[in-house]
């Protein structure tokens, strides 16, 4: 029995210490606020530990996490309002590109803040799944698992919140075109 006891943290660790970036990121995207994102990603960790003796092996460890992570979000929130940042943080997305121009790193920034914008104006449920598909590059399976919905509510939440997020983005962008 100690055997087993002492070996459940190591598979923990072998199965958990590789996720960490990933859920941090998306707890990023969804708190908007670094250090709620760390005290989201503490709390994950800490209950999925507490309760790994449940994880069913076989099953989809990744979803398993992310739905931890995304019920201790809701939990910590008043009301369903967060918001979204990009990735400010990543020095690398500052750095000019090859045969980069001023004009092309000013356009590109002011591109960002509008799809920052508008990804922020988008409810929890759109976001939620698109950056689980866009950025997390989930199946639609995994994200039916970490979200606890039927595959056919993915996809169909899938495309309206692209599509939702397409009309903002026309929207804010002929605003910009008219205004100058």
């Amino acid at each position: 029995m100690k055997e087993t006891a002492d070996r459940l943290p190591e598979t923990f660790e072998e199965l958990a210490l590789p996720l960490f970036e990933q859920l941090y990121n998306f707890a990023r995207w969804l708190a908007q606020d670094t250090t709620e994102a760390e005290d989201l990603v503490q709390e994950t960790y800490a209950k999925a530990l507490r309760g790994f003796s449940s994880f069913q092996a076989g099953t989809n460890f990744r979803a398993w996490m992310y739905r931890i992570l995304r019920n201790s979000f809701l939990s910590s929130r008043t009301g369903l309002k967060a918001t979204v940042v990009l990735d400010a943080d990543n020095e690398d997305s500052l750095l000019p590109t090859e045969g980069a121009t001023p004009e092309s790193i000013l356009i590109e920034q002011a591109n960002r803040e509008v799809v920052q914008l508008a990804l922020s104006e988008l409810p929890v449920h759109f976001r939620e799944v698109l950056l689980l598909c866009e950025v997390e590059e989930m199946s639609y399976q995994e994200i039916s698992e970490t979200l606890a919905i039927p595959v056919g509510t993915v996809m169909s939440r899938l495309f309206r919140a692209r599509r939702s997020l397409r009309s903002a983005l026309k929207q804010k962008m002929a605003g910009g075109r008219s205004g100058m």
